[in-house]
């Protein structure tokens, strides 16, 4: 194979690293500086509780007490990245998010997402647990 040549997983692992590095140094280190290296206006935020642009993550971040994202497994295609962890400070007890962001040009322009309550697999019908 040409060493010139891009395969087709290499912009979805690149698009990873650069979800995975944005979100530890803006959510774990709380470096708003990230916004600016890994974020692009026009931001589209399809979250319910969050408005577009980035102004909100400015806001916000700095003011999470005892949060923490876990990821826990990533996949991607394309422009899209996906990821499902565990997230301690974000609401009152620990929950389970999907988030799924969309890249342009290396940069997060879009993100969706999906929250819920972690349930302990002890509590769940199939004994499994949720992440």
């Amino acid at each position: 194979m040409n060493p010139d040549t891009v395969t087709e997983t290499e912009p979805a692992e690149r698009n990873t690293e650069i979800v995975l590095t944005a979100m530890r140094e803006l959510f774990t280190e709380k470096d708003l500086t990230a916004l600016d290296r890994y974020w692009a206006e026009p931001y589209v935020q399809h979250s319910p509780q969050m408005p577009d642009g980035l102004d909100t993550l400015r806001a916000v971040v700095p003011g999470l007490e005892g949060f923490s994202w876990e990821p826990q497994r990533t996949a991607a295609q394309g422009d899209l990245v996906f990821t499902h962890s565990l997230v301690h400070g974000w609401g009152p007890g620990p929950v389970v998010i999907v988030d799924i962001f969309r890249l342009e040009d290396g940069r997060i322009v879009e993100h969706w997402d999906v929250v819920q309550e972690l349930t302990l697999p002890e509590s769940t019908a199939s004994g499994n647990p949720m992440v």
